[in-house]
């Protein structure tokens, strides 16, 4: 029985092995530099803005804003990996190999998806570790924080694998980047609470799903939020379930996949 569950897994830990190896080959482009970028918007803001800012009730703003920097990285770099990969293998012919193995619809989105939650965390982890260099950062609730991580970058994971199906060509994955991940990203609350915006564009952040997994990652570190973390957990996990849902649909047709 358990050589017969190895000889079944093989399949997608062959796949989830290549596309591990795909980004931690070129770790100085898809691990170090999401952390400088990062540790310069830190660089930069809480420069401009520690002195005068303070979100939370005895958290200054250097430290509110490195867990969203930590938040925002690892949704990034999520949804980059397995998108990534689809569009590059639909444009250079090579995804038929890939479909023409005996693996299943729900074992191709698993691997895919499995690497882009380690590419996400091992991001995060990074920037955590030297973040803590300069700053003393509390850890209130180490739960919501890998549960938000886990369940974020399990997230835009799922996206990825969505927008790297349907797109043809690469400007069409860059406008997944420029106009939905970024905005997304930069109005979920990374830099601000939501409570110092107007009530409209209070309203208008709560249908950011973004908003809901970096307001609930940080409220791990101090135990403080703009909102419930029961309330942020159950939005994340009910749209990944359905992004999820999504995705293996368009696997099972092989939609834009198979000729």
């Amino acid at each position: 029985m358990s050589s017969l569950i190895s000889a079944r897994m093989r399949g997608p830990w062959t796949l989830f092995k290549k596309e591990l190896l795909r980004f931690w080959r070129v770790s100085f482009q898809t691990v170090a530099a999401p952390v400088m970028t990062a540790l310069l918007y830190l660089l930069i803001f809480s420069h401009v803005l520690d002195k005068h800012v303070q979100v939370y009730d005895g958290v200054g703003y250097t430290a509110f804003l490195i867990p969203g920097l930590i938040m925002m990285s690892v949704l990034q770099n999520a949804f980059a990996n397995s998108s990534s990969s689809l569009i590059q293998s639909k444009v250079m012919g090579s995804i038929i190999f890939v479909m023409l193995t005996p693996l299943s619809y729900l074992e191709f989105f698993l691997a895919f998806l499995a690497a882009s939650i380690i590419r996400g965390l091992v991001v995060g982890l990074c920037i955590y570790l030297v973040a803590i260099i300069f700053i003393d950062l509390p850890i209130a609730h180490p739960g919501f924080i890998l549960a938000f991580a886990f369940l974020g970058s399990a997230l835009l994971g799922a996206f990825g694998i969505i927008a790297g199906i349907w797109a043809d060509k690469f400007d069409q994955m860059a406008a997944f980047q420029n106009f939905i991940i970024m905005p997304l990203s930069f109005l979920s609350g990374v830099f601000y609470s939501i409570h110092s915006l107007p009530p409209v564009w209070q309203t208008v952040s709560h249908f950011n799903p973004f908003f809901y997994m970096i307001d609930g990652f940080r409220y791990g570190f101090f135990g403080q939020g703009d909102i419930s973390p029961a309330v942020s957990l159950l939005v994340v996990g009910v749209s990944f379930l359905l992004l999820s849902w999504l995705a293996l649909r368009m696997l099972k047709s092989g939609y834009k996949l198979r000729g």
